[in-house]
């Protein structure tokens, strides 16, 4: 047995872990340990870092939804405005044909007035040159009423002077 170099191997093998044991024992518990320290805070900070996401997501979730909301209210206050717009844009089309419309129908008022104002010109030129024709044919075939008429015309003259002149 003590000449077995089996024996001595493992004789060597227990004395060194006898000797080094509790040595090796620390620096592996220690090596485990702060590696069990380190996983604990990569979980620690990993949880950490979850919340804080979580956290980020409904905020982000919270601000989605009201900027949804004010964009709806957007939509709303600019379909409404638009309604209004169209409505007012109607109204002044409504206006400008009710303005054109008067507008020709002055025209046309003013084109009868003066249409009526041209045909009373005509009839009294008519008239007047009929009355001219008619007098001096019934002048020509009677010169005792011409001479008649000359003399009124003349004694009324001085008359029809004042009253024009006052």
């Amino acid at each position: 047995m003590f000449h077995e170099p089996r024996f001595w191997t493992a004789l060597a093998f227990v004395l060194f872990f006898v000797i080094f044991g509790r040595k090796l024992w620390a620096v592996i518990t220690h090596t485990l340990d702060a590696r069990a320290d380190r996983v604990r805070a990569d979980l620690d900070e990993a949880s950490r870092l979850r919340r804080e996401a979580e956290q980020m997501l409904e905020d982000a979730t919270r601000e989605r939804e009201k900027t949804l909301e004010e964009t709806k209210q957007m939509i709303a206050r600019s379909e409404a405005e638009a309604a209004a717009v169209a409505e007012r844009a109607r109204q002044d089309a409504q206006e400008a044909a009710e303005r054109y419309e008067a507008q020709a129908r002055d025209r046309i008022e003013a084109a009868e007035r003066a249409a009526l104002r041209e045909v009373r010109e005509r009839a009294t030129a008519i008239a007047i040159s009929a009355a001219r024709d008619v007098v001096a044919s019934h002048l020509a075939s009677s010169p005792e009423a011409a001479a008649k008429l000359v003399d009124e015309s003349l004694a009324a003259l001085p008359a029809s002077l004042r009253k024009a002149a006052a």
